[in-house]
């Protein structure tokens, strides 16, 4: 039956959510660390769940559209139209993949954001870092400019 099968690619669908979610948290464990050595090999794997999860998509909007025109719905119908068209206890169970999709996306949304923003600070801070190893220019008793003598400099080559 094709409600069986949707309900399988949504089931899927739903942990691979839940597993991009975790790769997420891993990513931000690492930035939050200030250990980048990894970070590479994180944001991989989440691009690698993506992908999947973009597959998973094109299978449940195949298996959607196929129940809709089951119900008498046309393709593209959401999954609360479906559940509101679909038999005890099929409804139920479309809503409840519906409201878990809902819940896990703004999770998956505010754990990127977040993810982003400290990116966005750590690259600033490398780049305030790497500037601040070339000549500083400062004014002398005139006015005018004068480059700085450079001091030593001390590198951690961590980063």
């Amino acid at each position: 039956m094709s409600l069986t099968q949707l309900s399988d690619v949504l089931w899927r669908e739903r942990n691979l959510l839940e597993l991009l979610l975790f790769k997420l948290e891993e990513e931000q464990m690492i930035l939050t660390s200030g250990r980048s050595r990894w970070l590479g090999h994180a944001t991989r794997e989440v691009e690698a769940v993506l992908e999947e999860i973009r597959d998973a998509e094109l299978g449940r909007a195949v298996e959607a559209d196929e129940v809709a025109r089951l119900f008498g719905l046309e393709p593209g119908a959401s999954l609360a139209e479906l559940a509101d068209a679909a038999p005890e206890p099929w409804d139920e169970l479309l809503r409840a993949h519906r409201d878990a999709f809902a819940s896990l996306t703004t999770e998956i949304s505010q754990l990127a954001d977040g993810n982003r923003e400290l990116l966005a600070m750590s690259h600033r801070a490398t780049q305030e870092t790497l500037l601040s190893l070339h000549d500083v220019h400062t004014y002398d008793g005139s006015g005018h400019a004068a480059p700085s003598r450079a001091a030593a400099q001390l590198v951690d080559r961590s980063f």
